[in-house]
């Protein structure tokens, strides 16, 4: 695991500002503080900070050559197949163990098509000297990132985007379009980023770069898979044996390990799994624990660590620790991350950092085996506009009369939501359920005219399959596994997924919506699956999910920070929304008039990055 980063002339001369490398190099220190490694010549540099997870020697630090000296590599990431590839080059003259290493080979034989035949996680950096063009590429679902910006004649990459600000020649204008992401949905869709001068590799391509030709070639489609005929009965076993084989591959390490266990289904399968795979002994298991009870699951997760025989650890996250968090992730990380269950998951990381340099953690499963309650309403939407206009007018005039709740998704806000969206086209539908539920009409419309491309209207026949096709590509991709990435590693550990594991995720994106949405049941199959290893209590219980009481932490210990970020004259001068809605937005959520937390909690985030980032340079 690794911060890489690097400059390339693509027209032979020398760099022009060769002095940020060690500037960059700083700004990227927390992904990999055990070693460092620069390759450069007077036209090119490529640099990896490195996290020694597999071969802890300084043998296995990047960036790696091969022996002509003119194709470099750098990788941030984990190589799941590593000892396949070693085992095919095994006359190559290695140097380490380290599981990227067998990348170079690999890729000197097949070129960019090697980047297919890698199964892991990775964001990789290749400069072929002869050609002088440098190939980026990423994962298949995003897991690691990776920044670039065009400078002229040189390319300039970066894990973070804070490292490519280091260079004089990025501007920090901002992307409008960007923007709406962030307030609309509460992250920004690849490619864009904040700054319009800066873009993101995206998820499942390899983008080449030349002086005279740009060539984007996408290796991983999720929409065109061809799904498989199967029984009930084999789609489960499958499922079973493909995330054993996955979760094995994964504890490959020699750092200790730990979970990021919330008593839920996901985590507690993977946790299960691995005690199988290498013993409770070796295993640690981390839980976030909140005093508001709507939010804290430290009870079912020690109940479930208890079960497996597994070290659990609780870690407090009261308001001080989310706002030193927040100091920390604003501090350090050039990129607005507006999911409030980054503060927990970084005290999680920072927490399990002293113990471990590995965890698993179970993000993707939701998108993949249908979890969230977004589908089930998807399906019952149908229902809803098909009954008579009196019974639908007097049913909402009714759920607008149940009184607001600050707490953890209750099911007022779920029904009223529901409701109040139920007859929109779906694609404007799930981003009003799934949105932050920003109410300025203007500004959504303009993300839904930017959007309603092809990458949002899948061409599948089942309306379900798209929206769990569209989690997958935007929120899965460019929110959660952010928000994953940047709280582990600015804690120095590395988080894997293995949900996300490619054989795994080829096969469930193939089967049908009926497997995964069974009548009220969401991830039905994955459930038979974890009634294999689990009791019957952590199966049925219902889907949490990681979050904070941002609601109340709103109107008490964050209020400061309200009032001096959203005030008035502030919004006025920034232009981003009108001051009169956040006003009413604010007044609202005081007076417990609506809950607006997740409105709210975005402007905030950006109010503050725009303080650090633009504003403070």
């Amino acid at each position: 695991m690794c911060g890489i980063y690097g400059g390339v002339s693509l027209a032979g001369q020398p760099l022009e500002h060769p002095e940020v490398l060690d500037r960059m190099a700083n700004r990227l220190r927390h992904r990999g503080p055990d070693g460092h490694g620069l390759l450069r010549s007077p036209g090119a540099a490529l640099g990896a900070c490195r996290l020694r997870i597999q071969d802890p020697r300084s043998a296995g630090d990047q960036p790696f050559t091969d022996e002509s000296r003119q194709l470099w590599l750098a990788c941030n990431g984990e190589i799941y197949n590593a000892p396949t590839l070693r085992a095919r080059y095994a006359t190559y003259p290695y140097r380490s163990r380290a599981d990227t290493e067998p990348l170079l080979p690999l890729f000197r034989e097949r070129g960019t098509d090697a980047v297919g035949d890698v199964d892991g996680m990775f964001a990789l950096a290749v400069w072929d000297g002869h050609k002088r063009t440098i190939h980026l590429a990423r994962d298949r679902a995003g897991e690691k990132p990776l920044f670039y910006t065009r400078l002229k004649n040189e390319v300039w990459f970066a894990s973070e985007i804070q490292a490519l600000l280091e260079h004089p020649g990025v501007h920090r204008t901002i992307d409008p379009v960007a923007v709406d992401d962030l307030l609309v949905m509460g992250y920004v869709l690849e490619p864009r980023t904040l700054f319009s001068a800066i873009r993101k590799v995206p998820a499942g391509t390899v983008l080449s770069i030349s002086r005279s030709t740009v060539t984007l070639t996408k290796y991983w489609d999720p929409e065109h898979i061809s799904p498989e005929p199967v029984t009930t009965a084999h789609a489960v076993a499958r499922v079973d044996a493909l995330l054993q084989d996955a979760v094995a591959r994964q504890l490959v390490s020699d750092a200790p390990l730990g979970v990021f266990g919330s008593g839920g289904v996901d985590s507690s399968l993977l946790a299960a799994m691995a005690v199988r795979a290498i013993g409770a002994e070796r295993l640690r298991v981390f839980t976030a624990a909140f005093d508001d009870r709507s939010y804290d699951e430290s009870a079912p997760a020690a109940a479930v660590a208890s079960h497996l025989g597994i070290r659990h650890t609780v870690i407090p996250v009261r308001p001080p620790d989310a706002l030193h968090a927040l100091d920390q992730l604003t501090t350090s990380i050039a990129e607005p991350l507006a999911d409030p269950a980054v503060l927990p998951t970084y005290l999680l990381a920072a927490r399990a950092a002293e113990e471990v340099k590995v965890v698993m953690s179970g993000e993707g499963a939701d998108e993949l085996f249908g979890g969230y309650p977004t589908y089930l309403g998807h399906r019952l939407a149908p229902v809803f506009g098909g009954l008579p206009s009196f019974v639908k007018r007097a049913t909402l005039a009714t759920v607008s009369l149940l009184p607001v709740s600050p707490d953890k998704v209750p099911l007022t806000f779920l029904v009223k939501r529901f409701l109040t969206a139920a007859e929109r086209p779906w694609l404007e539908r799930h981003v009003r359920w799934f949105g932050t539920g920003l109410p300025d009409t203007l500004r959504v419309r303009r993300w839904l005219g930017e959007h309603r491309g092809p990458e949002m209207h899948h061409a599948v026949a089942n309306g379900l399959t798209a929206v769990m096709l569209l989690d997958y590509r935007t929120y899965l991709r460019d929110g959660l596994l952010t928000k994953l990435d940047r709280a582990t590693m600015l804690a120095s550990i590395e988080a894997r997924a293995p949900y996300l594991d490619r054989n795994l995720s080829a096969f469930v994106l193939g089967l049908p919506p009926e497997l995964k949405l069974r009548g009220i049941t969401t991830k039905w199959i994955l459930k038979e699956v974890a009634s294999r290893w689990l009791p019957g209590w952590c199966v049925s219980r219902a889907k949490r999910g990681l979050s904070v009481p941002m609601a109340r932490w709103l109107n008490h210990d964050l209020r400061s920070e309200v009032e001096r970020l959203l005030a008035p004259e502030r919004t006025a001068a920034r232009g981003v929304l009108q001051p009169g809605l956040v006003h009413q937005l604010v007044s609202e959520h005081r007076s417990g008039r609506a809950n607006h937390a997740r409105a709210l909690w975005p402007i905030l985030v950006l109010e503050r990055w725009y303080e650090r980032w633009v504003e403070g340079g």
